[in-house]
């Protein structure tokens, strides 16, 4: 190396490669993008090393880009420490909200309408819920709690599990016609998630009944498979906690049972001992116990 890397520059070029594009990494480092590239073509300069191929299209690493910013985690994570130190000792206003990230379906109808609970707390700094399709890394520190469908098995984290949500078959009367009850779930056209959140057990329990081939939309989206329900484009596998909201949804029952989804609450255990993260984390699980409790409490019809 010609010249000693300054750690901020090495941080911005972790940051580009935990988010794959310049805007995101600026946007979530709250810098401006020319503040970005500025850090990145200073990290070259200093190490003399091509680490972005400008000529395609967006900001792409090179394998010396890629490896330079495995190698500078640790030293990002250890800025992110002391960027939170520091808020926490200021304490007051300048304390950053607490981030959650979870799915859209988490964020939409589980969290969201039970907010009241947790900002009524007047001392508490506030929370961002980062609704978001990839799993987020805490090591990394994308976010200070995750709620993820699969369990992690980190050795850094500190785990709680999250009361299970039932899932069961779901149709609108418009796909059902007449029909009572369906004999045959092979014949019928059926919409399932996919692996977006890792191997969920429903995804498994569709291989086991040799459904594969009935599935006509797969997605990650509840919504997405709550609305093609509700349109009658098939048989759906909704958390009874959300389909339950609409009568026009029947759900199946008198088949093989659906495994429940089992949710999964997790932190840096570095973050145990803040109060502001266990008060999110607890409040999250109130949240879903809450949920369980109410769609408990319903009565459905049945097909």
């Amino acid at each position: 190396m010609s010249q000693v890397p300054d750690p901020l520059d090495l941080a911005a070029l972790v940051a580009l490669a935990r988010h794959g594009t310049l805007s995101a990494a600026a946007r979530r480092g709250g810098v401006a993008v020319s503040t970005m590239s500025r850090r990145i073509a200073a990290l070259e300069t200093a190490t003399g090393l091509a680490l972005v191929d400008r000529r395609s299209r967006g900001a792409v690493l090179t394998e010396a880009g890629r490896r330079l910013a495995e190698a500078a985690q640790p030293l990002a994570r250890q800025l992110d420490q002391v960027e939170a130190e520091v808020a926490a000792l200021r304490g007051g206003v300048a304390q950053r909200a607490v981030r959650l990230s979870a799915t859209e379906f988490v964020i939409a109808e589980v969290l969201s309408p039970r907010l009241g609970a947790l900002l009524a707390d007047r001392g508490h700094p506030g929370v961002v819920l980062q609704s978001e399709a990839e799993v987020v890394s805490l090591a990394a520190r994308q976010a200070d709690i995750a709620i993820r469908m699969v369990r992690p098995e980190r050795a850094s984290l500190v785990i709680r599990k999250l009361p299970p949500l039932p899932l069961s078959l779901y149709a609108a009367r418009s796909y059902l016609g007449e029909r009572q009850a369906v004999a045959d779930l092979s014949a019928e056209r059926l919409i399932a998630y996919d692996d977006s959140y890792g191997p969920l057990p429903e995804i498994a329990w569709i291989d086991r009944q040799g459904l594969g081939a009935a599935v006509a939309l797969r997605s990650g989206s509840t919504r997405a498979l709550l609305n093609a329900a509700l349109a009658g484009v098939g048989i759906a596998l909704l958390p009874d906690a959300v389909a339950a909201r609409y009568p026009d949804l029947v759900r199946l029952d008198g088949g093989p049972r659906l495994p429940p989804r089992q949710p999964w609450l997790a932190m840096h255990r570095d973050l145990q001992r803040d109060r502001a993260v266990r008060r999110v984390a607890d409040w999250a699980v109130d949240c879903f116990r809450a949920l369980v409790g109410a769609q408990s409490s319903r009565v459905r019809p049945e097909a």
